[in-house]
Parts: structure tokens; sequence; C-alpha cells
């Protein structure tokens, strides 16, 4: 990963980091918390423009999130309604829910979002689906995603050498955020579970 990174970065510069960023977004196991240290670091040695980083590495976070959220406003309501009738656990009601929910708390959610491991991606889905005025979304992505990136760039300009020392402190936050969901999901299914079987045994009687 770091010697395909530092190949792109020489080869492209800044844009390069930019196309990384665009492609973590659309493909989450690359992890930016690799991307932009190395990035802040490698324009340390001067052989990057920080404020080029910095830009660059922004651009790409709205570029891949544009996308996901034309993938949402592709899919429309009435796709993923569809769609969660044919899974087995999950309900419409439930989509209903997040939909409501989303309308309600969608600003903050897309713009914290960005600073947040996986959900950085998936949350630009959700937006597209329920149509959040375009101007609204790429305003709160480029907020969030800029404060994101400088600090994790700017992480990697001050460490230096050091650089990597980011990528480890935070993949225990990454590792922390994925047990959650994990979690949620187990107790969702086991709720799911307890229910169909209430509704059996109440048939039955």
């Amino acid at each position: 990963m770091t010697d395909w990174l530092v190949g792109l970065m020489e080869t492209l510069g800044a844009p390069g980091a930019g196309l990384a960023i665009a492609l973590e977004n659309l493909f989450p196991p690359l992890p930016s918390e690799v991307i932009l240290p190395l990035s802040g670091f490698t324009a340390s040695r001067g052989e990057m423009d920080l404020l080029a980083v910095l830009v660059c590495t922004t651009l790409g976070s709205v570029v891949g999130a544009l996308a996901l959220y034309w993938v949402g406003a592709l899919l429309g309501r009435e796709r993923v309604h569809a769609i969660a009738a044919l899974l087995p656990l999950v309900k419409v009601s439930d989509i209903e829910k997040t939909e409501a929910w989303f309308a309600r708390h969608g600003r903050k959610t897309v713009f914290f979002g960005r600073m947040i491991p996986i959900f950085r991606s998936l949350i630009s889905i959700p937006a597209g689906v329920e149509r959040m005025p375009l101007a609204t979304f790429t305003l709160l992505t480029t907020a969030g995603s800029l404060i994101w990136n400088t600090i994790f760039v700017l992480a990697g300009y001050f460490l230096g050498e050091n650089w990597s020392l980011v990528e480890a402190y935070v993949g225990i936050g990454t590792n922390i955020v994925i047990a959650m969901v994990v979690a949620a999901v187990l107790v969702f299914v086991g709720v799911r579970l307890a229910e169909r079987r209430k509704g059996r045994h109440a048939s039955r009687r």
C-alpha cells in the first residue's frame, strides 16, 4: 500500500494524493489514515506543496462522496424499499424510520460523518436517496472533509519520519467503530429473530 501511494504521488504529485482519497471513498479498505499522513510527510520533505496537498485531498474526498451520492440518487427511495422488502430480517418500516431520522439530522450526519471511519463513505448514499440539496451536500462534505484531511495531513507533516504513528493510533479508533457496528448488527438480528419466534408462537395459539 505504502509503495503504491509513494509511486502515485511521485508520478502525479498532490493530485495523486487526491486521486487516492477519491478511491478511498469508493473503496473504504483503502485507508485515509495512511494516505493523508504520508502525503503530509511527503510535503514536509519538500516533494509536494502542503497547500496543494490539502486542496487536492479535499477535492478528492468531495469527488468520491459525490459519486456515492449519485449512486443513492439513482437507486431512489422506491428501489431501496423494494430491496428492503426482499431482505429476510429487514422491514420497510426500518427504512422509513431511517428516512425520518435522516430528515431531522441529515446535515449534521453528513458533516460529522466525514470524520468517522467507514461512515465517511456510507453516509453519502442515504444523502443521495433522500435527495439532499446537492449544494448543501457538497458544502457540508467539503467542510467536514477539509477538517479531517487537514488534521491528518498536518500530523504527517509535523511527525516526519514517524508519520506511521498516526495510522497506529487511529487504527485503534477504527477497530472500535467496526466492533460497535458489528455489535449493533448482532443486536438487530437477535431482536428480529426473537420477534419472528414470538410471531410463530402467537400464530399457533
